[in-house]
C-alpha cells in the first residue's frame, strides 16, 4: 500500500520477505516504478483481521537489551519495545479490490523521486505534476504506472510510461537520498538562464558501465554520470545530508560522510539486521533471568526485604515469581543489575547471547517434554558406523522459530560478531514500542559431533600452515572493511569463529546439499544453526531445520532422515562427495593467500556453498581439507581415518 498520495495497492509479499528481503527503508523495484518501504510510525494494526503479537520472551528480551550507549538517538534505544508484530494484513483483498482489506498493509512511497519519461527522455521531480499515475486494474497492481501527462508522443494511444531515474546517494551511516541532478549537470551552480531549469537523460549504451547522459535545455549543459562513479567521481558528490526518506526526515545535524551513488535495485542498498530465537522451553536459572528481564522495570526498585509484600501486592511478583524462592530471585536481579553497570570488567558491545538456551536444551540428558512448539526426541543408540562421527543424534519433530528486525545497515552489511561496527539505521522516528517480526514452524535434525574427536583435532590443525591462512585473511578482512571507522585501537582478529567452527560448518553444508540432491527437498528451504561455543564455552552441535512458511518445512520429511539406515546412506555420501568436486584441482588447492581477503578455502558453488537464506554465515569460513582428507593435506582433515 503507497502513501496518502498514491493511495494504491503495490503487490504481496510473505511476512519473512519483510524480515530479510523488502523491509523498513528498502528500496523496492516494481515493474514500472520503485518504492520505499515506510518507517514504523506509518503502520497501522488497525482493522487488521485476528492480529495478535508473536509470543517469544527470549527474543523480546535480547531486543530489549541490545547495545545502547547514553547520547546514542533515542530510536535506537529498544528497552522501549513492548511487543514482536506481525505485519498487518487482512483477508479479502481478490474478493474485492477495493474493500476494507486494500486499507491495511505496509505503506510504501515512490522513491527515487525524480521521474524518466521513455518517450522523449525528459527529466522532472514526481511532484513537479508533469507526471500522472494510474492504477486502473485494481487486481492487477503490477500494472500500475507513473506517465508522461504532455508528451504528445502516444504509443499505441497510451501517454508514454515514466520510470524512475534510477541513480540515487546512500551513506554508511544508513541514509538515503536522491540524486542531485540539476547541481550535478551546472556543476554545483545554478543554472545561468533559469531558475528551475528543464532536464533530459539519454542512455548512450555502451560496454564499459553507466553512459547516461544528463542535460539542461536551457543552458545546453550537459554531463555523463560517469564523472561521479568510482573512487575518483566520489570527490565530486556534495557531503551526505542527513535524509532518512522512510521517515520523512533529517536527522538532525546532519551527516556529512561521504556518498556513494547506487543504482536503483542495487544488492547493498539494504542490510536486514535480524535476530531470531527457537521456541524452545526454559528451565532453571535461564528461565529466571529470562522472567526478571521481562519485568524489570517493576522489580528493580525491590529489595529483598519487600519481597514478601511484593507477592501479593504487586502484579508482575505476585503472577510470574511464584515458584522461585525470593532468594533465587534476589539472585537473579543481581546478575540483571551487574550486566546494566557493565560488570567489574568492560567488555565490548556483543550481540544478546540467544543460542546458549538452544544449546541447553539440544545436549540435555533428559530432553523436555513437548509442546505445541517444541518436540523432540532422542535416537535410541547412535548407528555403529556413525559412532565416530555422531556422539547424539535428535530428531527434532516440531520447532517454531521467531524472527525480528531491529534495523538496516546501507552499503556494509552488518557485522555478525560486532554491532557497532556498522551503523544502524532507525525503524522509526523515535523510541520504537514494537518491532516487525515473523514466524515459521518446521522440523529438523540435531546432530552432536563427539566433544574428544573435535577437541584433538583442533589441537593437531590450529598451528597449520592452512589455519594460519585463514586467521590471517579474516584480519586482512576486517582491516579492508572496518579499520578506517573504528576509533581508538582496532582489533582485526576479534570475532573469529575458530577452528571448529570451520569443521561444524563445512559438515553442515556437505549435508544440506546432500538432502537437497537425494531427498527432494530444496536447499533455499533448509536452514542451519552452529553450535561451536567459544574456547572457554566449546560445543559441537549442528541443527540442520526447514524455515519456510508453507507445507514443506512440517511434513515429516526431514525428521525421517534422521532414522539410521538412512542417516548412514545420507552421511557418508555426503562426506565421500567431498573428497572431490568438478572444479579440482583449483578448488581442492584454494587457500585464502595474501592480498585475498575471502573467508573460504577448498569451497565453491559446485561443492559447498549454498543459497544466501540458507547459510548463517554468507558461505564463509568453509573448506572440505578440514573434514575429509584432500590431496595435498589428508592429515588436516577431522575424518582423516573414517573413509
Amino acid at each position: 500500500m503507497a502513501g496518502d498520495k498514491y493511495r494504491v495497492r503495490a503487490g504481496a509479499v510473505r511476512p519473512s520477505h519483510l524480515m530479510f528481503t523488502s523491509g523498513v527503508g528498502s528500496l523496492v523495484d516494481l515493474p514500472n516504478f520503485s518504492v520505499l518501504v515506510s518507517g514504523l510510525d506509518d503502520w497501522r494494526h488497525e482493522g487488521a483481521y485476528g492480529w495478535e503479537p508473536l509470543a517469544e520472551p527470549r527474543l523480546l528480551a535480547a531486543i530489549q537489551s541490545f547495545p545502547y550507549h547514553k547520547g546514542d538517538p533515542e530510536y535506537l534505544d529498544f528497552r522501549s519495545v513492548k511487543e514482536l508484530r506481525p505485519a498487518p494484513w487482512l483477508a479479502g483483498i481478490e474478493r474485492d479490490p477495493s474493500g476494507p482489506a486494500s486499507k491495511v498493509g505496509v505503506p510504501t512511497v515512490p522513491f527515487p523521486g525524480w521521474m524518466r519519461c521513455t518517450a522523449c527522455d525528459l527529466l522532472a521531480p514526481i511532484d513537479s505534476k508533469v507526471f500522472g499515475f494510474e492504477n486502473d486494474k485494481p487486481r492487477k497492481p503490477h500494472e500500475a504506472r507513473f506517465f508522461h501527462d504532455n508528451c504528445g508522443r502516444k504509443r499505441k494511444g497510451r501517454k508514454p510510461l515514466a520510470v524512475a531515474a534510477r541513480f540515487v546517494l546512500a551513506c554508511t551511516g544508513g541514509h538515503l537520498d536522491d540524486f542531485p541532478y540539476v547541481e550535478f549537470v551546472h556543476h554545483g551552480q545554478p543554472c545561468a538562464k533559469v531558475s528551475h531549469p528543464t532536464l533530459h537523460m539519454t542512455d548512450r549504451g555502451g560496454n564499459l558501465g553507466a553512459n547516461v547522459e544528463v542535460r539542461c535545455t536551457n543552458c545546453e549543459e550537459k554531463r555523463n554520470i560517469r564523472a561521479v562513479l568510482g573512487r575518483r567521481g566520489q570527490d565530486q558528490l556534495p557531503r551526505c545530508r542527513g535524509r532518512h526518506p522512510h521517515l520523512s526526515r533529517f536527522d538532525e545535524g546532519g551527516c556529512n560522510r561521504q556518498l556513494h551513488v547506487l543504482v536503483v535495485g542495487a544488492s547493498n542498498q539494504w542490510f536486514p539486521q535480524t535476530l531470531a530465537a527457537l521456541a524452545v522451553p526454559q528451565t532453571g536459572a535461564k528461565a529466571i533471568d529470562t522472567m526478571v528481564e521481562r519485568h524489570w522495570e517493576a522489580i528493580k526498585p525491590l529489595i529483598l526485604p519487600m519481597y514478601p509484600w511484593a507477592r501479593e501486592n504487586l502484579p508482575a511478583m505476585r503472577d510470574h515469581f511464584a515458584k522461585w524462592s525470593d532468594q533465587d530471585v534476589w539472585e537473579a536481579t543481581e546478575r540483571r543489575r551487574a550486566i546494566e553497570a557493565g560488570g567489574t570488567e568492560k567488555k565490548p558491545p556483543a550481540y544478546p547471547d540467544l543460542r546458549s538456551p538452544e544449546w541447553e536444551v539440544f545436549s540435555a540428558e533428559e530432553l523436555p517434554e513437548p509442546n505445541d512448539d517444541f518436540a523432540v526426541r532422542r535416537l535410541d543408540e547412535v548407528p555403529g558406523r556413525l559412532k565416530e562421527v555422531y556422539a547424539d543424534v535428535l530428531q527434532v519433530e516440531r520447532l517454531r522459530e521467531v524472527r525480528a528486525l531491529i534495523g538496516f545497515t546501507r552499503l556494509d552489511a552488518p557485522d555478525p560478531e560486532d554491532p557497532e561496527l556498522v551503523t544502524r539505521a532507525p525503524l522509526s522516528r523515535s523510541r520504537p514500542l514494537w518491532v516487525p517480526a515473523s514466524q515459521v514452524r518446521g522440523e529438523g535434525i540435531f546432530l552432536r559431533l563427539p566433544e574428544g574427536l573435535l577437541r584433538g583435532w583442533e589441537e593437531r590443525v590450529i598451528e597449520s600452515e592452512a589455519m594460519t591462512q585463514h586467521l590471517e585473511a579474516y584480519t586482512r578482512f576486517r582491516s579492508y572493511r572496518y579499520s578506517d571507522r573504528i576509533k581508538g585501537n582496532f582489533d582485526a582478529a576479534r570475532g573469529w569463529p575458530g577452528p571448529r567452527f570451520y569443521a561444524l560448518h563445512t559438515l553442515s553444508h556437505l549435508l544440506i546439499r546432500t538432502i537437497a540432491l537425494q531427498c527432494g527437498y530444496s536447499s533455499a528451504s533448509l536452514s542451519e544453526r552452529i553450535y561451536a561455543g567459544t574456547a572457554d564455552d566449546p560445543r559441537s552441535g549442528i541443527l540442520i531445520y526447514t524455515a519456510v512458511p508453507d507445507s514443506e518445512g512440517t511434513l515429516g520429511g526431514l525428521v525421517s532422515l534422521a532414522e539410521p539406515d538412512r542417516l548412514v546412506e545420507l552421511t557418508f555420501g555426503a562426506l565421500r562427495d567431498a573428497r572431490h568436486c568438478s572444479s579440482d584441482p583449483l578448488c581442492a588447492e584454494r587457500t585464502p593467500q595474501a592480498p585475498a581477503d575471502f573467508l573460504h578455502g577448498a569451497a565453491c558453488h559446485v561443492c559447498l556453498f549454498v543459497s544466501e537464506t540458507t547459510c548463517e554465515r554468507g558461505n564463509r569460513y568453509l573448506d572440505r581439507r578440514f573434514v575429509v582428507p584432500l590431496a595435498d593435506e589428508p592429515e588436516l582433515a577431522l575424518f582423516a581415518g573414517l573413509l
